[in-house]
């Protein structure tokens, strides 16, 4: 019998703060075989880290640090003027911050993604990209670095000597240059679990990313995010999770690579 190619479901998670809730983490976590983590720059804390560290490791989900710009207000969607010193060094320490809670819990971080404006300017600026790159390497060259298709970052994350995995989103539309459609145009965001898996077969499908106006775009797909803080997300999760497990054996990140 044929064995089944890899593939990787991966979600935004940890995303709650103090007394605020954002998403149902204990129901992705049975869903997904990658966890993304907040690092408390756009959301998360001390004790959500923790708690969402042990959570992931008892599912068996590999973790990555998710750093954002520090915009706990904006949610870290917000674009700031960070200089390529400080983007490197923002990034290092919310990677060191999350690695800690995963050693106090006998685990390690194993990936990094950038959230919200950091990753959406990294895909489009080298620099930006680069700095990235380079704090994810310095802190330790075993990390994956997640990374969009057809992104700078994806680019410079290989220029750096770094094991790449390419991400599309379940949720999200794109344009013709690869970049994820503005969110606040109208279908730029993809609602209900039918929509989300018709998208997601297309683009298995095509063996690229399929835009709005109906262009491929030919990459290598290793994983498929969900994010996690979307009304619809564990629905979403949940079917996604059923239709893909028909042609693809799913895996935690460092399956795929190592």
């Amino acid at each position: 019998m044929t064995e089944k190619p890899l593939l990787n479901l991966n979600a935004d998670l940890g995303e709650s703060y103090g007394a605020w809730r954002m998403g149902d983490d204990d129901a992705l976590l049975r869903l997904v075989q990658s966890a993304n983590l907040a690092c408390g720059f756009h959301a998360g804390d001390p004790v959500t880290m923790g708690r969402t560290v042990r959570l992931a490791l008892a599912a068996g989900a590999s973790l990555g640090a998710h750093p954002s710009y520090p915009d706990l207000q904006g949610f870290g969607r917000r674009a700031m003027r960070c200089s390529i010193e400080e983007v490197e060094a923002l990034v290092l320490y919310q990677i060191g911050a999350l690695d800690g809670f995963a050693r106090a819990a006998g685990t390690r971080v194993s990936h990094i993604k950038p959230h919200g404006a950091l990753s959406n300017e990294s895909c489009r600026d080298p620099a930006l990209a680069a700095a990235i790159a380079r704090a994810a390497r310095a802190y330790d060259r075993d990390l994956i670095l997640l990374a969009p298709a057809h992104s700078r970052l994806a680019e410079a994350g290989l220029a750096a000597g770094l094991t790449v995995a390419i991400e599309i989103f379940a949720d999200r539309a794109y344009d013709d240059d690869g970049a994820l459609a503005p969110r606040g145009e109208p279908g730029a965001v993809l609602h209900g679990s039918a929509a989300c898996r018709a998208h997601v077969a297309a683009v298995l499908a095509a063996g690229g990313l399929v835009t709005r106006s109906g262009k491929i775009l030919p990459t290598p797909i290793h994983s498929i995010c969900v994010h996690g803080d979307g009304p619809d997300a564990v629905a979403i999760a949940a079917d996604l999770h059923r239709f893909l497990k028909e042609n693809y054996s799913l895996a935690p990140l460092p399956a795929l690579f190592f």
